[in-house]
C-alpha cells in the first residue's frame, strides 16, 4: 500500500486490477472520499482535486472540514507498562514522549 499527501491530508493508494487503474481514499476524514487515475500524474491531480473539493464543499455547507491531525493524542497504558516505557526511554537518554514517537515512527515505517 502507498500513500500520497496534499495540504496535510493523506490518502491510501492501491492498484485495482478489476478497474485497471489506481484508486485512492482520503484517510482521517469523517466522509468517504475516493479518487482514481490511470497514471500517477492523473492520480495526483485527482487526489488534489478531491481534497480541494472536500474543503470547498464543507465550507459551502457551513460544516467544518476534518482537519489534519494536531500531532497530539492521549494513550492509556497500564501503570506497569507506563513505568517500563519510562525506564527504557530514560536509559536511551530520551523523554518518554520522544521515545514513544520514535517507536511509533518505526512501527509506521514497517507497516
Amino acid at each position: 500500500m502507498n500513500t500520497m499527501t496534499y495540504k496535510g491530508y493523506a490518502a491510501r493508494v492501491e492498484y485495482s486490477e478489476e478497474d485497471g487503474c489506481f484508486v485512492g481514499h482520503i484517510a482521517g476524514v469523517r466522509d468517504v472520499i475516493g479518487f482514481h487515475g490511470e497514471s500517477v500524474v492523473e492520480l495526483r491531480t485527482a487526489f488534489e482535486a478531491a481534497v480541494d473539493d472536500y474543503v470547498e464543499t464543507c465550507l459551502k455547507s457551513k460544516r467544518e472540514p476534518t482537519r489534519p491531525y494536531s500531532g497530539q493524542f492521549r494513550l492509556r497504558l497500564s501503570t506497569e507498562l507506563h513505568a517500563r516505557a519510562a525506564m527504557v526511554a530514560q536509559t536511551k537518554g530520551k523523554s518518554l514522549n520522544a521515545w514513544a514517537a520514535e517507536m511509533i515512527e518505526r512501527g509506521v515505517a514497517a507497516a
